[in-house]
């Protein structure tokens, strides 16, 4: 068993891994294919300057994570640089990923179940590693998956945002940067969810490879590409970038009666302009880092 005060990087580390690698990883159907590939796992320093512009740019209420720590331990004296923020990408599997890529209007069956049964996952997954540093003695919140504060706002800026973006935390804990779609393109492509846990544990910051928010996007860094934008049904995606209201307006309405019907299950889903993709499940282009 690893010593987590020797090593809690790689104690966090493996402990994610070991549970993507368990029974609990399954899209729930009858072949019980797992839901992700192995995770990617990055870590962020409670105050790193990153959270506090957030607020600027998402808006006044995202959270910082001693904001969120904050709001569920209220009674804890704790700082801002006693803190480090947990995250991790699920990547989607390569037969889920071969599936949505022939597809041009719906999304498969596989993808659909991965929206949901493998977002079950991710809050096990998080319920997980909240409960494992609790038993070692530390305190930990899931800001999004599992805090009954998290909430979608109004973004004067985004037309509505969240509390706690999981892509934002990604980001800032060097996991990867933001495609035209908004999506996040990561070592392991765009494919992919995400989750964090904010937690009273001290781990060094994962290096952020990357100075510029879209540097992994050949759309914005080589200004090539743009195949994204071919790739959305919702005509949600042009070279301005996302409109996030036709986008949530197909997912929730076309989308979702399309899933229940042949599928079998109350879903929803798309990741089109996830797959059929240059980084659908890699970062496109190593030089768009200079």
């Amino acid at each position: 068993m690893v010593n987590h005060h020797k090593n809690p990087a790689n104690w966090i580390e493996t402990m994610i891994k070991d549970f993507i690698r368990s029974p609990e990883n399954t899209l729930k159907h009858r072949e019980n294919e797992k839901a992700w590939e192995d995770p990617l796992v990055g870590f962020s320093s409670g105050d790193d300057s990153l959270y506090q512009e957030y607020k600027e740019f998402v808006g006044p209420f995202h959270w910082t994570p001693l904001e969120i720590f904050k709001n569920t331990f209220p009674s804890l004296e704790v700082s801002a640089e006693d803190l480090t923020v947990i995250s991790w990408v699920l990547p989607q599997t390569e037969v889920t990923k071969s599936d949505n890529r022939k597809e041009t209007i719906y999304p498969s069956e596989r993808w659909a179940r991965a929206r949901m049964f493998g977002e079950e996952v991710n809050v096990k997954l998080a319920k997980h590693v909240v409960a494992s540093l609790q038993q070692a003695g530390f305190n930990a919140v899931a800001p999004s998956l599992l805090s009954p504060s998290f909430k979608w706002m109004e973004s004067e800026r985004y037309t509505f945002a969240s509390t706690w973006s999981e892509r934002h935390a990604a980001y800032t804990s060097g996991l990867g940067t933001f495609g035209l779609c908004d999506g996040l393109i990561t070592p392991k492509g765009k494919a992919m969810r995400c989750g964090s846990v904010v937690a009273d544990i001290k781990i060094p910051a994962t290096r952020r490879s990357y100075r510029d928010h879209h540097a992994y996007c050949l759309f914005f860094s080589k200004g090539t590409c743009g195949k994204c934008i071919q790739r959305c049904p919702a005509g949600a995606l042009t070279p301005s970038g996302h409109d996030k209201v036709k986008c949530r307006g197909y997912l929730f309405t076309d989308i979702k009666d399309y899933v229940t019907s042949p599928f079998g299950f109350v879903g929803y889903g798309c990741g089109l302009c996830q797959t059929g993709v240059p980084c659908e499940s890699k970062i496109p282009s190593r030089d768009a880092l200079e």
